[in-house]
């Protein structure tokens, strides 16, 4: 009984931080208000760090912070992005093959391009060269490399960054490769959203894992990464690529069932088709989808009617999970399923998403 009051109490705050936001959300879309919220933001995870530079996590986050950078010109952001690379010696983390490894690539081979600087990303070339020149096969069964959502996130756009500042298009086709491995593995293409891993396509039962209500488990920060990843690979494809269509075609796809099951509160819940089970909104996700979606309206790929209220209702959330010191809240912890989330609860990752979503916020035509 004690715990459900204290469930009653978080959503009756939370709902109180909400409506007050949306009650006075114009100044939230003025660039003021957007460049200050993001370095608000970016200063407080940076004071607050948590993790291996190189994390993964820290991955997600610096490439908000890069996001930050290229919206507000701060240049406290720059040095703090070119410390972290100089920290890490442009470094990856251990794992050869691991995705989680190479996410902070992605920054830097935005500060080689930058600084004009290729040593910044040579570390990360001689490692894909590496991992290209292996066989992954396991007692001659092939192994594949990106089995779980997320990594459509961490990997691909530093694949498509690396053949753009090389112009060795071999690590697209690699990309390409690995990227529709995993999607023929974790695709859903009656529900159009991503299961996290095998674990919930396959169960004992033969259904999969399913939530209270019945319906499969989709988790939203799952998704959120593959949304995020997306925008960032075709951002970088060449326009000619031969591929590029069947990665516009499927953020398409993805963008209309995400608009679909957005909350009345501007967020998306940690169990995509389950909300009541995890009624207090999410910010990871959400940051991802409102990055996602204000990129495809801002880029013609997602009609402006139909998708701008969705993505105001977006940023009306997430400013409202930003405490006055820039730390943002209701983001729930590592994890690869849907959990519950709390005013305090924050990562790195979640400030990451939370910045790529201002960054495209600010150029929409509102």
């Amino acid at each position: 009984m004690k715990n459900l009051k204290f469930t009653f109490l978080g959503l009756f705050l939370f709902s109180i931080i909400t409506i007050g936001n949306a009650q006075n959300n114009d100044g939230l879309f003025t660039d003021k208000s957007i460049k200050k919220v993001m370095k608000s933001v970016a200063s407080w995870q940076l004071a607050n760090p948590k993790h291996k530079s190189y994390d993964w996590t820290n991955g997600a986050f610096y490439a908000g912070v890069m996001a930050a950078y290229q919206t507000t010109g701060s240049k406290k952001l720059l040095k703090s992005m070119i410390k972290m690379g100089e920290e890490n010696e442009w470094k990856l983390g251990p794992r050869l093959r691991h995705a989680d490894d190479h996410a902070i690539a992605q920054t830097y081979i935005d500060l080689a391009n930058i600084k004009n600087d290729p040593s910044f990303y040579a570390p990360f070339k001689d490692s894909i060269d590496k991992m290209m020149a292996g066989k992954p096969e396991v007692k001659g069964i092939k192994v594949i490399d990106w089995w779980w959502c997320d990594a459509l996130f961490m990997a691909p756009p530093a694949y498509v960054k690396l053949s753009n500042a090389t112009g060795d298009n071999k690590y697209i086709e690699y990309m390409d490769q690995l990227f529709k491995e995993c999607y023929a593995l974790l695709y859903n293409k009656e529900e159009h959203l991503f299961a996290r891993d095998l674990k919930y396509v396959i169960a004992e039962d033969g259904i999969g894992k399913r939530e209270k209500n019945g319906e499969r488990i989709f988790w939203s920060r799952g998704n959120g990464w593959v949304m995020g990843g997306l925008v960032k690979v075709i951002k970088e494809l060449p326009k000619d690529h031969p591929t590029r269509d069947f990665y516009i075609d499927l953020y398409k796809e993805m963008a209309k069932k995400i608009a679909s099951i957005q909350q009345e509160d501007g967020f998306w819940k940690a169990s995509l088709l389950d909300p009541k089970s995890f009624p207090i909104g999410e910010s990871s996700g959400t940051g991802f989808y409102c990055y996602a979606l204000s990129w495809g309206i801002n880029n013609g790929m997602l009609d402006k009617a139909e998708y701008l209220p969705v993505v105001k209702k977006a940023w009306v959330a997430l400013n409202g999970a930003v405490h006055p010191n820039g730390m943002l809240g209701y983001t729930q912890q590592i994890g690869a399923d849907p959990r519950p989330t709390s005013k305090d609860s924050w990562e790195v990752y979640g400030a990451g998403a939370f910045l790529l979503a201002g960054s495209e916020v600010i150029k929409l035509e509102k």
